[in-house]
């Protein structure tokens, strides 16, 4: 019997997403009886809960905030547990945009152009749009910089603009960077292979949670994407380095922007979704690997490193 506990819920804003993918994942396990599951949230009882289960893995389905930024990464390697996905250095650096765009930019990965921003007493508005208007130019995107599911991402032209910025005032510290406008791509890349690509053609303004997570928001899925071999293989290639330069493990997504013939990274997710609307799922669906398979192969992934 193969003991596997699964990490979901938490305390982040995506916490009934986290909760959703362990649904999806538990119900393909318990199809098979070598699996012996337990599910549990982290409480004050997780470490008491792990040491008496047992566990051989960890499936890590947290997202967002404690869950794939290093926080339980850390817990999980002091309790000497292997456990799925990235770890703490990895899980730390992809989460916070801006130290993962600098990496990204130091090794000649094009990514879109940003400044940061900390919301202090008595801003001055004025400074910030003539910044803005001097580095940037209008429209920009608005984003915290350590959460994902494009919680409190906005697009804002200077019309907009405060009335958004008020939005983010609870994150402290945004980035604003440059909208990059063109096709949606996103990259998947297990272990050390290139999965593949799918196109996204979101109805709303662009792939934003309600988009990711919502059947009425209509996002039309494209997969194969009518893209030459080329630009195939380069995206897949730069999805890659970016997995590699993050030391990241298991599976990760690296979202981009295609054009003027030219992909921008605009992030790279460690634990990306594994819902039935889940990008990762249908890019292996693509490639003759089903669900159990891909889940499978990311238990692998947890038991084969440390």
């Amino acid at each position: 019997m193969f003991k596997i506990l699964i990490l979901a819920g938490g305390y982040s804003n995506e916490r009934a997403i986290s909760l959703i993918t362990a649904k999806s994942v538990i119900k393909e396990l318990k199809k098979d009886r070598r699996y012996k599951l337990l599910l549990i949230e982290p409480n004050g009882e997780f470490t008491k809960k792990l040491r008496k289960f047992k566990p051989d893995i960890v499936f890590n389905l947290l997202h967002g905030r404690y869950g794939e930024d290093g926080y339980i990464q850390s817990i999980l390697e002091s309790e000497k547990v292997k456990y799925t996905h990235s770890g703490v250095l990895s899980s730390s650096l992809a989460i916070d945009k801006e130290i993962s765009k600098k990496i990204f930019i130091k090794n000649k990965i094009l990514t879109p152009s940003y400044v940061k921003f900390s919301f202090k007493n008595n801003f001055n508005y004025k400074d910030l749009i003539k910044k803005i208007d001097k580095k940037l130019k209008f429209p920009v995107v608005l984003k915290p910089i350590n959460e994902g599911s494009s919680v409190g991402v906005y697009i804002a032209d200077k019309i907009n603009f405060y009335k958004n910025l008020m939005k983010l005032l609870k994150f402290k510290e945004i980035l604003i960077e440059e909208y990059i406008p063109g096709r949606e791509i996103q990259a998947a890349i297990l272990g050390n292979k290139k999965l593949g690509i799918i196109e996204l053609k979101p109805k709303r303004k662009f792939y934003d949670y309600k988009a990711k997570y919502s059947v009425s928001a209509k996002t039309e899925h494209i997969i194969p994407v009518n893209i030459s071999i080329k630009n195939y293989n380069k995206v897949n290639s730069i999805a890659m380095k970016a997995h590699k330069l993050l030391k990241c493990r298991g599976i990760s997504r690296s979202d981009f922007r295609f054009y003027n013939n030219k992909f921008y990274l605009l992030e790279l997710n460690t634990q990306p979704g594994m819902t039935s609307l889940s990008l990762v799922p249908e890019i292996a669906r693509y490639k003759n690997i089903n669900f159990k398979q891909l889940i499978e192969e990311i238990i692998k992934d947890a038991s084969v490193n440390k």
